[in-house]
């Protein structure tokens, strides 16, 4: 289960920085499409991936209830990456409203209000919900030498983020001016 779990965590990670950087390049202008495949196609995956984490977790507290020894300070990591994984979907579902098509298939971003603004904190959900998730993806598809890996795949990540931040300000700021 978990290694099933790991290879649709990968394939999210795939279809949505395919998204992203599209997605980015159409907030910027340069671009027509926003891969709106990858987005569906990753927010059927996410639960498919959110059914097997939360068996994943229900399996954990029911060990956790039958030795009493929850060590929770010990699973902090554990716990981060349950509320982080829950601060995405619903970070997900603002997001899902903060864009509509208008003619053409030009996106226009609604009224710009509270819900729409929070919806861009799902970057930074993602970000930590990867990251926190890092080391683990990598052991279950057998790396070795997580340290570089993870490092590597980090620096890669946060460059794509950082691109994707910056187009969606650029189209605020055009859209706002």
């Amino acid at each position: 289960m978990r290694k099933w779990n790991a290879l649709v965590a990968a394939l999210i990670l795939l279809l949505f920085l395919i998204h992203g950087i599209l997605a980015g390049f159409q907030l910027l202008g340069v671009g027509n499409t926003a891969a709106k495949w990858a987005a569906w196609a990753a927010l059927a995956l996410i639960a498919v991936h959110t059914i097997i984490g939360v068996k994943l977790t229900a399996d954990a507290l029911r060990v956790w209830k039958k030795t009493g020894a929850p060590y929770l300070r010990q699973n902090t990591l554990f716990w981060a990456r349950r509320v982080s994984g829950f601060a995405v979907m619903v970070l997900l579902a603002f997001h899902l409203t903060a864009f509509g098509s208008g003619s053409g298939g030009v996106y226009r971003l609604k009224a710009f209000d509270g819900p729409r603004l929070t919806a861009q904190l799902l970057a930074a959900a993602v970000a930590l919900h990867v990251i926190s998730n890092v080391k683990p993806l990598l052991i279950s598809f057998g790396a070795r030498r997580l340290r570089p890996m993870a490092g590597d795949i980090l620096a890669v990540l946060s460059v794509l983020m950082l691109f994707m931040a910056a187009a969606f300000n650029v189209y605020y700021l055009r859209w706002k001016l």
